[in-house]
């Protein structure tokens, strides 16, 4: 008997090591300080910055999607300027290929730009769309709504854009040590550019 409780207090302490010690074990402690954790919170950041930067994305191209179809009920209207309609076609379908990526807005002149030239776009819709007199097209006004809605959000997207990237850029600056033993591409990463002008 007396074996038998020494062999059942061996086994559980051989199984006891072996979970803290497999390396498959989910519930293995990592060193927070550790390539690993870095790795680990690097992807968390980083899949952070991809989600906020597609949704911001994602709305300014519904705008732009929105305009497009407000621009396509105008050249319904008989009483509609043509010339002018089919100008702010051409330009609206501009404004992508104008538009700053993750990596170019680093030079705040191309956000400029880009907000420029879609604020003159929206305006001249406005204008056409929603006239100061005379009736207003109901699929028009609605899509006119939409466009100043998403417009109006703008400023709340890169808010948010840059409170993730800002814990990127700290989180890279303060565990450099760190992501230099992960290897790979983590070994290039370097620091966002932010909206918010830096001083």
């Amino acid at each position: 008997m007396k074996k038998l409780i020494q062999l059942a207090f061996f086994l559980f302490v051989a199984a006891f090591t072996a979970c803290k010690t497999d390396p498959a074990n989910k519930n293995a402690v990592v060193d927070p300080v550790s390539p690993a954790a870095a790795k680990a919170q690097l992807d968390v950041f980083r899949d952070t910055l991809d989600v906020r930067w597609k949704t911001m994305i994602a709305s300014d191209d519904a705008k732009i999607e929105a305009t497009t179809q407000v621009l396509s009920e105008l050249r319904k209207q008989p009483d509609t300027n043509a010339t002018q309609v089919q100008q702010l076609t051409r330009a609206n379908e501009r404004l992508k290929a104008l538009r700053y990526n993750q990596q170019s807005m680093a030079a705040s002149e191309r956000i400029d730009a880009y907000d420029n030239a879609q604020d003159s776009v929206l305006r001249a819709v406005y204008a056409v769309a929603l006239p100061a007199s005379g009736p207003v097209n109901e699929t028009v006004q609605t899509l006119t709504e939409n466009i100043k809605t998403a417009d109006n959000e703008v400023v709340g997207y890169r808010v948010r854009y840059d409170q993730a990237a800002k814990q990127f850029n700290n989180y890279l600056k303060l565990h450099e040590s760190e992501i230099s033993k992960i290897g790979g591409e983590y070994r290039q990463l370097q620091p966002v550019p932010l909206f918010e002008l830096q001083q």
